[in-house]
C-alpha cells in the first residue's frame, strides 16, 4: 500500500512538473516570437489600413511613407522587449514586454498610454505561429475599472515577416468600445 502511495504521488508530481514545462515553453516561444519584431516599421499604405486610427491628424501624414512608425527594441540584456509606436510623435506609446521571472513562466506587457494610464497585461497561450495576444491581468484596479484603456494588444504577422497588423482594444465603462488597428511593413 505504501508503494501504491509513493507511486500515485510521483506520478502527480511528474503531471505538475510537466505541465509547469509546458507553461514555461510557451512563454519562452511568445517571449522569442516578440523579438523576432525587433527593428523599424512603417505604416502601410492608405488603401491597407482599417477604420480611423490611421486617419486621426497626427497619424495621417505618416501613412504611406518611409517613416518609422512603430519600432522594437531589446533592452537590458536582451530581458524586455521595448515596442514605440509612432515614434517622435504627439501620439507616441511605448510598451514593454517581458517575462514575469527567470524563469519565464508568463510574458507580460506594460502599456504606457497616451490615455494617461498603464494597463498590465499576460500574453494568451499561442493560437498560431503568426499571432500573438497579450490580454489585460483582470487581478489590476485598471483592467476591472470603468476607465477608458487599451484592455487587449494583439499582434499579427505576414507575408513571411514582412508585414505587421497591430490591433488596440479599448475598453470603457468596463465593456469594449473599439479597435485600433495599424498595418506596418518592415523598413
Amino acid at each position: 500500500m505504501k508503494h501504491l502511495n509513493l507511486i500515485i504521488i510521483l506520478a502527480i508530481a511528474s503531471m505538475s512538473i510537466n505541465a509547469h514545462a509546458d507553461k514555461n515553453t510557451d512563454a519562452q516561444q511568445a517571449y522569442q516570437w516578440m523579438t523576432n519584431l525587433k527593428g523599424e516599421w512603417v505604416l502601410s499604405s492608405a488603401d491597407q489600413q482599417q477604420g480611423k486610427a490611421t486617419k486621426h491628424k497626427l497619424v495621417a501624414p505618416i501613412v504611406g511613407t518611409d517613416t518609422t512608425a512603430m519600432s522594437f527594441k531589446l533592452t537590458g540584456k536582451n530581458s524586455t522587449v521595448q515596442e514605440s509606436l509612432l515614434p517622435g510623435n504627439k501620439k507616441e506609446m511605448v510598451t514593454m514586454y517581458h517575462c514575469q521571472d527567470v524563469g519565464c513562466d508568463q510574458v507580460k506587457a506594460t502599456h504606457y498610454c497616451a490615455k494617461k494610464n498603464q494597463p498590465e497585461m499576460v500574453a494568451a497561450p499561442a493560437s498560431s505561429s503568426d499571432s500573438l495576444v497579450f490580454n489585460c491581468d483582470m487581478r489590476t484596479a485598471l483592467c476591472k475599472s470603468k476607465e477608458d484603456h487599451i484592455h487587449k494588444i494583439s499582434h499579427q504577422i505576414s507575408n513571411n515577416g514582412q508585414h505587421l497588423k497591430t490591433t488596440y482594444t479599448s475598453w470603457k465603462d468596463a465593456k469594449y468600445l473599439k479597435d485600433s488597428v495599424y498595418n506596418f511593413d518592415r523598413k
